[in-house]
């Protein structure tokens, strides 16, 4: 429908566009036509943060840039393209200026800190015995073994790369927290929305993997925020 932005859709440490799968149903159901899902290297917020500006740079038209997770640092160093009229965070971080994803989980450390491993590549890890109670502890066990299996694990090199300008500070946002999540504090979820600013903060009882376990709220506010978005233009 053309009075309906583009959702682009970034994916977080651990994962891949498919973690979105259950969201982009809930979005089609509602009209959208226009959704996108980056596959990103996780090499670098850098190299990431590149692959999302260049497809949205591929888009004519208003862009909402959604980020779950290390997403939330993708979006915040990517947002700033003149067609992206929004940013939706979906559990995720939202750094200032100078800061990482790595720094900001040192001010509350999460339950789940634990169960990372690092590997002789550099690569860092979710153990996979422990994805389910770490990642997705609401999900099934069948889905978090899966989620377990096909996790897609960062250079560990990446927690530490810090925003230059955070797009935050010009686009308008919208953030939800996940009560019960096991990989970012809620504390931090909290910290990190009240000062965005945020047009709406929404809290559901949800562990980190929100957007599989509860895709028909976290559709809802994504909707919302491309209702609103748009209108402005």
């Amino acid at each position: 429908m053309s009075n309906k932005p583009t959702i682009v859709l970034v994916h977080g440490f651990w994962g891949g566009a498919a973690h979105w799968s259950k969201v982009i149903i809930e979005l089609s159901r509602k009209g959208y036509s226009s959704i996108r899902a980056v596959e990103m290297p996780l090499t670098s917020l850098a190299d990431d943060a590149e692959r999302t500006r260049k497809m949205v740079a591929q888009i004519n038209g208003p862009v909402l840039l959604v980020g779950h997770s290390y997403g939330g640092a993708v979006i915040t160093e990517a947002g700033d393209l003149p067609n992206v009229v929004g940013l939706v965070y979906i559990a995720a971080f939202a750094p200032d200026a100078g800061e990482s994803p790595g720094g900001i989980t040192q001010e509350s450390v999460p339950v789940a800190a634990a169960n990372l491993a690092p590997d002789s590549d550099g690569y860092l890890w979710v153990k996979p015995e422990k994805f389910h109670e770490s990642f997705c502890q609401d999900l099934t066990p069948e889905e978090g073994l899966v989620m377990g299996v096909t996790q897609k694990a960062p250079l560990a090199s990446t927690f530490g790369d810090t925003i230059t300008a955070p797009a935050w500070k010009k686009k308008p946002s919208w953030y939800q927290i996940s009560s019960e999540d096991r990989m970012i504090s809620p504390e931090n979820e909290a910290r990190m929305s009240a000062r965005l600013g945020a047009k709406k903060i929404i809290t559901l009882v949800a562990s980190h993997a929100s957007l599989a376990s509860k895709p028909v709220e976290v559709a809802a506010l994504i909707d919302e925020a491309a209702t609103e978005a748009v209108k402005s233009l």
